[in-house]
């Protein structure tokens, strides 16, 4: 009886085993113990310097910043190397002023100083306020000094010269990578940068290219580079393209044509930017795939013709289980989408013919496969917005994944099959008729992997699917009795698609549900033949809501907040010249704070500060006026030159101030300098109402020169920040419960003098 079932549902069982490994051999293991030769990579080693680095909060101006730059000397001087600081202010494309300080050295090549280098390249800040930066990115810093230590010992002299660079002042605008590539001699002389970076705490590491050309050259030597778990698609890689999200090498990139690597974890976004981006929070199978990296291509591209990487061609490529990289030319697209829509054809020729086939059938065929993925999709689309006004706290996670955002995902994959097979029970399909759901399932697929490739060259390896849809309609028709041939023929469609219904929310946040949804559906859709093999669609439709409903319940069970889950909460304390007031972010106030705001609201007026995601106070309440030192506007130039006004003026802090914003309205300014730093004329040129942030260092004080119009008139609000609420003597607020954590991508914790200037 037993062995009946497992061979009747061998195709299912096949495809649970291929989904199991898609997910489960991305990552190489670890073992934070482990104990390897002097000239070996040790994990632990690079363990410890994460814990080293990340024992407070490190952001350019807070106290700790300077004591992980001093630990990064003191390694960097150990291995023999040389060490050079680089400082001075920029302020990058973002209007974020600071004043960073670079962490260089260099090793030298055997090659002579001819050739170009090879630069690694990681940040040693953390984010502004709160995080303790174990991932993002002590985890890059760390892979890189155990990387370098693992070269000298092994005494092995590379060709080209490996410079290396832990960047200040990333999280606040890529400002030391800005001043490293245009300021430094060194930025002329390197050929390649491998970037390692992190946007959450755990999963595998994702590999996406940065450069100005064709990425065919770059492709072909990371295949040759002999990478033992690469995670990389060329999907990915064109949506991140079309993201405006940054790293270090983005300024490489844009301002020197310089091309590179990054190499990023994403998964536990929740640890992203907070409190909890803590060392004992950091997954040790990601900082062993970033070693994994590393070390292959340190030695490859150490070697290589670093002068030779520009191409005008594009190359398409994804990872699969067992088999590896997997690259081709993009000339090979079109071809390729021929040869299956060829193939389709002649399959679909040799079913029609066999008889069988009615339009009743094709129409009911095309009917379920419609409905199906308009159903999956709305729900998809919908889901995340419902579970938000069931769990309203759920908004005040900016980062827009929750901590029980796994399960979330699998609920929609449950629910996405339970409702593929309740629906394919109601149409009552006669097994025999299985060829024409799939050619019109193979159809649609054809329909998609057409349009993706011709508006998104990247996700045109999709068109294997259809391709194996095809040759399953082909072999089918001659081998009926052959069972296990659409069981096999199924296995690519898994394993490609199964790490995208995954990697799409927890990379892009719940909000992404629709994707896992519409994959599920497509995937149910190439794994039909199995599906027609196992029948009792009802049944298991009922064991995938039951699933789902588990999954729910899950997730309700997780979806309150304790130590290992915390809130996130915010505190503002802001006086301006109506008054003085407490304010914060929150949508669902906490005991710890609701006590300061009485049920009152923000209004739509609230004054409006920088953040990440546009974020508004939501609640505001009158507060006492407290004795804070304020600032000082000391006018040195106000002169009028034909028809341009120019100011120059400095704003003199008498507290400790972690940032100082400006904004601007009324006047068209068409020029501005920052500690004589001068803005972006792009960012000028499309800025909204912030003129600039200063995130000062060492007690800096805020020099501006502007011009504008001489018939204009000029609005300035400035907004003078210290996150110092907690531990300022003037205040008596409670520390924050252990429940609860520090609001990312917000002002938070802080003391706010605010005052507006006409000219």
């Amino acid at each position: 009886m037993a062995f009946r079932l497992l061979k009747e549902n061998l195709g299912v069982l096949l495809i649970f085993l291929a989904a199991f490994i898609s997910l489960n051999t991305l990552t190489p293991s670890a073992d934070l113990n482990e104990e390897v030769a002097a000239d070996a990579y040790s994990l632990k080693r690079a363990f410890a310097h994460v814990e080293q680095m990340s024992q407070s909060e490190h952001g350019l101006g807070f106290e700790a910043h300077s004591d992980v730059r001093g630990y990064l000397i003191q390694e960097l001087e150990k291995l023999g190397l040389e060490v050079l600081l680089q400082k001075g202010y920029t302020s990058g494309d973002w209007a974020n002023v600071s004043e960073p300080i670079n962490v260089i050295s260099r090793i030298k090549g055997s090659s002579g100083e001819s050739a170009q280098a090879l630069l690694l390249l990681s940040h040693y800040d953390s984010s502004p306020h709160s995080s303790f930066g174990a991932s993002d990115a002590a985890s890059g810093v760390a892979t890189i000094l155990e990387g370098i230590r693992t070269l000298l010992n092994s005494n092995e002299a590379l060709k080209n010269d490996i410079i290396i660079v832990f960047t200040d002042a990333e999280e606040l605008g890529l400002n030391g990578a800005d001043l490293f590539a245009n300021n430094h001699p060194w930025a002329e002389e390197v050929g390649l940068v491998l970037n390692f970076e992190a946007r959450g705490s755990g999963g595998p590491s994702y590999m996406l290219i940065e450069t100005n050309q064709g990425n065919s050259k770059l492709i072909k030597h990371f295949a040759q580079a002999g990478i033992s778990h690469p995670v990389a698609n060329s999907l990915a890689y064109s949506i991140y393209k079309l993201l405006p999200n940054d790293t270090d090498l983005t300024v490489f990139r844009e301002d020197k044509d310089i091309d590179g690597f990054n190499f990023a974890f994403i998964d536990d976004h929740f640890d992203y930017h907070t409190a909890l981006d803590r060392a004992d929070r950091l997954d040790a199978e990601s900082l062993a795939h970033q070693k994994t990296y590393l070390m292959p291509l340190l030695q490859y591209f150490g070697n290589a013709d670093l002068s030779d990487l520009k191409s005008e061609r594009d190359r398409v490529y994804f990872n699969l289980p067992a088999i590896g990289f997997v690259h081709y030319d993009n000339a090979l697209i079109w071809p390729l989408f021929l040869i299956v829509l060829g193939l389709f054809g002649w399959a679909v020729f040799k079913r029609y013919t066999t008889g069988g086939w009615s339009k009743s059938v094709l129409g009911k065929a095309s009917l379920y496969v419609i409905l199906t993925v308009i159903i999956n999709g709305i729900i998809g689309y919908f889901f995340y917005d419902v579970i938000q006004s069931l769990y309203p706290s759920y908004k005040d996670m900016l980062h827009g994944f929750t901590y029980n955002g796994k399960s979330y995902i699998a609920a929609v994959v449950a629910l996405s099959l339970g409702i593929q097979l309740l629906i394919l029970g109601r149409f009552k399909f006669d097994p025999k008729h299985v060829d024409v759901l799939l050619s019109v399932m193979s159809f649609l697929w054809i329909i998609i992997a057409g349009l993706l490739q011709y508006y998104l060259a990247g996700a045109s390896f999709f068109i294997w699917i259809p391709f194996f849809m095809s040759v399953t309609l082909l072999l089918t028709h001659y081998y009926p009795e052959h069972k296990w041939i659409p069981q096999l023929l199924t296995i690519p469609a898994v394993l490609i698609l199964t790490p995208m219904i995954e990697m799409f929310p927890v990379g892009l946040g719940l909000s992404m549900l629709v994707s896992v949804s519409l994959l599920v559906s497509l995937l149910f859709f190439a794994c039909i033949t199995v599906v027609f093999q196992m029948g009792a669609y009802k049944k298991w439709s009922l064991l995938a809501f039951v699933l789902f409903g588990l999954l729910m319940g899950n997730a309700h069970l997780n979806s309150s907040y304790n130590e290992e889950r915390p809130k996130p909460t915010s505190l503002v304390y802001l006086k301006n010249e109506d008054g003085a007031y407490w304010a914060t972010y929150d949508q669902v106030l906490h005991p710890w704070n609701a006590s300061y705001f009485n049920d009152s609201n923000a209004s739509n007026d609230t004054p409006q500060f920088a953040s990440k995601y546009g974020s508004r106070f939501q609640h505001l309440n009158s507060a006492p006026e407290k004795a804070i030192a304020d600032f000082e506007l000391q006018m040195t130039k106000d002169s009028i030159i034909e028809d341009v006004r120019q100011l120059e003026f400095e704003i003199k802090n008498h507290r400790k101030v972690h940032r100082i914003e400006v904004f601007a309205e009324g006047a068209l300014v068409n020029y501005v300098e920052v500690n004589e730093s001068p803005l972006s004329p792009l960012f000028l040129a499309y800025r909204g109402k912030r003129l600039f942030t200063h995130y000062l260092s060492e007690g800096a004080s805020t020099k501006i020169l502007l011009q504008f119009d001489k018939n204009e008139a000029l609005n300035l609000t400035i907004n003078e920040i210290s996150n110092d609420l907690l531990t300022h003597p003037e205040f008596n607020v409670s520390d924050r419960p252990q429940q609860t954590i520090p609001m990312p991508f917000v002002i938070n914790d802080a003391i706010i003098q605010q005052k507006s200037f006409q000219y």
